[in-house]
C-alpha cells in the first residue's frame, strides 16, 4: 500500500504511460530505463503471462483428471498457448468486447473469493479451527528464506502498480489515477487474506503443497457435488488477470519504442483499431516461448527479485525529484518517511536473498547485464552502416504492410 501510495505522487507529477519505465528514464536518464524495459520484456512480462496462462488452464483442466492423475504437462502448455493467443487477438482487434469482458470478469473474481471467504468462515464457525492450531509450527526463522518466500506472496499482488501503465489512456488522471489506487487496493488486500484464511482453514499446508489447484481441492473438501462451481469460478477470474496483463504491459513495450528503446515498429498502431498490434503480438511470442519453462517458482523467483530492485529504484525516484525538483507540481505528495520505509524493505528483499538463492540472482544479474550490448547497439550507435538501416527500414515496413500499422500522428 506504501509502494501505491508513492506511484500515486510519480503518476500525477509524471503523467505519461508506462509506469516504472517512464519514472526511471525521467530520473535516472535513458540507459537504466531501457535496462528496466529490457528486463520487462525477456523476464517479468512473458513470465507473468506464461504463469497466468498455466493457472488457468490447470482450473480449466483439473477437474476432468481424478486427484491421482497428474495433469500432463503437454496439455497445459497447448491450452496456456491457445489462451495467451486468443485473448491477444481479442486486444488487437476488439477492444469494445474486450473491455465488456473485463466488467463481467470483475465481478466473477470477486463472487469467486466472496464464496471462498464465506465457505470458510461457515467452515471455521463449525468449530474447524485445528490448522491454526501452532501456525508456526515446523517453520524457519532464517531472514534469507523468509525474504525468498516473500517473492511467491508478492507475485500474487502482483499488478498493483500496472495502471500507471495507462496514465495517458485515463480521463482526469489527476483524479481518476490516485481513486483507483485508493480505493481498489485496500479491498484487493483484504479480499485476498480472507480468501487465503479460508483456505488455510480448510486445507492444511501439506493439502496446499501437494495440490495441483488449490481452489479445486477446497471446492472438493467443503462444497461436494457443487465443487465444479469454484474451479469454475476460479479459472474465469484467473482469465481476466491474464487479458488486463497482455493489455497493459503492451502499452510500456509501445512508449518504450516511441522513445527508441525497442524496434520502431513496436511504436506502431492498427490504423483501423488504433491498438498497438506490434506490440501485443511481439509480446504474445515471448510469453508462448516462456512456456517451455517447466518451474514455474524458477520463473516467479527470477522476475520477482529483479522486479523488486526496478520497484525500489522507481519509488527511489520520489526521494530523487524531491531533491532536485523541489518545486515540481505534486497534486499528490506523500510524507516523506513513506518512500524511505519502502525503499529499505526493498533493500532487504533483494540483498538477502543473494547468499539463500545465488543462482537465480546471478541469472536475474546476467539477464539485465545482457541487455547493456543491446543499448549501446539499439539505442547510442547513431550511425549504423547503409545496409543495416536499411535491414531495419525493409522489416519495418514489412511489420507495418502485415500488422496494417503505422506510428502515431502528435496533435499540435
Amino acid at each position: 500500500m506504501i509502494g501505491a501510495l508513492c506511484y500515486a505522487e510519480l503518476g500525477t507529477c509524471i503523467p505519461k504511460s508506462g509506469g516504472d519505465y517512464a519514472y526511471i528514464f525521467e530520473a535516472y536518464g535513458p540507459m537504466p530505463a531501457f535496462l528496466f524495459l529490457w528486463d520487462a520484456m525477456m523476464i517479468f512480462v512473458p513470465s507473468t503471462n506464461a504463469i497466468m496462462g498455466l493457472t488457468v488452464a490447470s482450473y480449466i483442466l483439473q477437474p476432468f483428471f481424478p486427484d491421482e492423475c497428474k495433469i500432463p504437462e503437454s496439455a497445459l502448455q497447448l491450452l496456456a498457448a491457445f489462451l495467451i493467443c486468443g485473448l491477444t487477438y481479442l486486444n488487437c482487434f476488439d477492444v469494445k468486447t474486450t473491455t465488456k469482458m473485463q466488467n463481467v470478469i470483475m465481478f466473477t473474481k470477486i463472487a469467486a473469493l466472496v464464496l471462498i471467504i464465506v465457505v470458510g468462515i461457515v467452515w471455521m464457525a463449525l468449530g474447524n479451527v485445528e490448522n491454526f492450531e501452532g501456525p508456526f509450527q515446523d517453520t524457519q526463522t532464517d531472514p534469507g528464506k523468509i525474504a525468498v518466500a516473500f517473492y511467491s506472496g508478492i507475485f500474487s499482488y502482483a499488478g498493483w502498480n500496472y495502471l500507471n501503465f495507462m496514465t495517458e489512456e485515463l480521463r482526469d488522471p489527476y483524479k481518476n489515477l490516485p481513486r483507483a489506487i485508493y480505493i481498489s487496493l485496500p479491498i484487493v488486500t483484504a479480499i485476498y487474506v480472507l480468501a487465503n484464511m479460508s483456505y488455510l482453514a480448510v486445507l492444511t499446508p501439506q493439502q496446499m503443497i501437494a495440490s495441483e489447484a488449490i481452489a479445486v481441492t477446497f471446492g472438493t473438501k467443503t462444497l461436494k457435488m457443487w465443487s465444479v462451481i469454484i474451479p469454475i469460478m476460479v479459472a474465469i477470474s484467473a482469465f481476466g488477470g491474464l487479458s488486463v496483463h497482455i493489455m497493459t504491459s503492451s502499452r510500456m513495450c509501445f512508449v518504450g519504442a516511441r522513445n527508441g528503446h525497442m524496434p520502431s515498429f513496436l511504436s506502431h498502431i492498427n490504423m483501423n483499431k488504433f491498438t498497438p498490434v506490434p506490440s501485443l503480438v511481439f509480446l504474445c511470442i515471448l510469453s508462448l516461448l516462456m512456456l517451455v519453462v517447466s518451474d514455474v517458482y524458477v520463473l516467479i523467483t527470477y522476475s520477482s527479485i529483479v522486479e523488486s530492485f526496478f520497484i525500489m529504484l522507481t519509488v527511489s525516484a520520489v526521494l530523487y525529484f524531491r531533491y532536485k525538483h523541489p518545486n515540481m507540481e505534486r497534486p499528490i505528495k506523500v510524507p516523506l518517511w513513506i518512500p524511505i520505509v519502502f525503499v529499505i524493505i526493498c533493500a532487504f528483499l533483494i540483498i538477502i536473498p543473494c547468499y539463500v538463492a545465488p543462482y537465480e540472482v546471478g541469472m536475474g544479474v546476467l539477464i539485465t547485464a545482457a541487455g547493456i550490448p543491446f543499448y549501446y547497439f539499439g539505442v547510442v550507435w547513431k550511425d549504423k552502416p547503409i545496409w543495416v538501416q536499411e535491414s531495419i527500414k525493409r522489416f519495418t515496413v514489412t511489420c507495418q504492410k502485415i500488422f496494417l500499422a503505422a506510428k502515431e500522428e502528435k496533435e499540435d
